[in-house]
This record gives structure tokens, C-alpha cells and sequence, in this order.
């Protein structure tokens, strides 16, 4: 894959996971469901991205949607938690994480679940990470975007007013409290030419 063109916020030093909660934005989606939004968060994310988009075991996947198999758009890999990390800033940032939100996460981010949307035609449908604790119990689910911006939009699950995030350029979202079993979320299809993206995510043990 050819390299991401560095974005104005690239950094001279390498690499590096800022201080978590500056610029920090917490959207209340419900009484129970609440994102939490920091632009930025890794700066020389590009250089992440390339690293990442060369190394990663990507696979392509295939499904059974209703008499066929389709393939599913978009390649993936996944780390469990005694697996090395395709970048030491992605160790750096699940470690970080994981002391921040220990209030609410006591047993820390584990694994992490990588997805590369190749271009606008790539996606994810709508869904919510409810295998293990996720289904009946609050969990808390991160995401690190590099790359270019792509939107991740949330809606209540039965319908309801949506919420839209642009990520990029090593943007974290993080979704927490009931978020994964009262909504759900997606990637849709971009209808305009946008760039490559990896999508990190950050997850308890057991959750998916």
C-alpha cells in the first residue's frame, strides 16, 4: 500500500501519544451511553499508519449474506492481549488508556481488533460489540483512526437521532456505559474519493 501523504500535524521527534484528556470532549448519548472525542490524540500518526498498513497480518474476509458469499469490505487483523503490536506507539497508547478509564474499565483494554478501509468503498454495517461482557454488562470500547478522516456514526438501537464523528489522523473515539447494547454503529460507504484508513480498537478481555 502506498504511503499516507503526512498531514500538517505530523511530528519531528517520531511518533507519540499525547497526554489523555487535553482537548477531551464527552458526548452524553443517553442517561446510560456516553463517546468520548479527542482530535489528535497521537501526533505523527502517519508514520504509524505506514508502518502499520505495510506490517499487519491483513486478511480479507468472506461472509453468508442470505444465498451467497460476499466478501467483507474491508481487511482486518486481530491481537489478543499476549500478542505484540504492529507499533510500540499502540502498546503506548492501550497502556494509557487502560489507566484512564480504570474507573469504569478496572480490567483494562486487552486485545486489539485492526481494520483497513482501503477507500470510500470500504465499510462496516451497523452493530455494537456485544460478544462477552458487552451484552449484558457496561463495557468500554476505543478507537484510534489513522489515516485519512472517515465518518463513525451512532444510532439508538430501534431507531432514534444519530450522532456523527469525522476520524483521522490519530483521532480517538471512545465508546462507553451502556453504548454497546443500547446503540449501535457504523462506517458507511463515503460517496466522495477519500484516502485509506486504520481503524484500532481497543477492547476488555473476551469482548468483540
Amino acid at each position: 500500500m502506498p504511503a499516507l501523504q503526512s498531514s500538517l500535524f505530523g511530528s519531528d521527534t517520531g511518533p507519540s501519544v499525547t497526554r489523555l484528556g487535553a482537548g477531551l470532549t464527552r458526548t452524553r448519548l443517553d442517561a446510560g451511553s456516553w463517546v468520548d472525542h479527542q482530535l489528535g490524540w497521537v501526533v505523527g500518526s502517519d508514520a504509524v499508519f505506514d508502518e502499520v498498513s505495510r506490517s499487519a497480518p491483513w486478511r480479507a474476509e468472506r461472509r453468508q449474506m442470505y444465498d451467497r458469499v460476499v466478501d467483507v469490505p474491508r481487511l482486518v487483523c486481530w491481537y489478543d492481549a499476549e500478542a505484540e503490536l504492529p507499533h510500540p506507539v499502540l502498546g503506548q497508547a492501550r497502556l494509557r488508556l487502560s489507566a484512564f478509564y480504570r474507573d469504569v474499565l478496572p480490567e483494562g483494554f486487552a486485545t486489539a481488533g485492526l481494520c483497513l478501509y482501503r477507500d470510500g468503498r470500504d465499510s462496516v454495517a451497523w452493530h455494537g460489540d456485544t460478544i462477552g461482557r458487552g451484552r449484558t454488562d457496561d463495557t468500554v470500547v476505543a478507537i484510534l483512526s489513522l489515516g485519512a478522516p472517515r465518518a463513525l456514526v451512532l444510532r439508538p438501537r430501534g431507531g432514534g437521532t444519530s450522532a456523527r464523528f469525522m476520524l483521522g489522523h490519530g483521532d480517538l473515539l471512545v465508546m462507553g456505559g451502556a453504548c454497546q447494547r443500547e446503540w449501535e454503529h457504523a462506517v458507511p460507504k463515503s460517496a466522495t474519493s477519500c484516502g485509506p484508513r486504520i481503524s484500532v480498537q481497543f477492547r476488555a478481555p473476551g469482548v468483540r
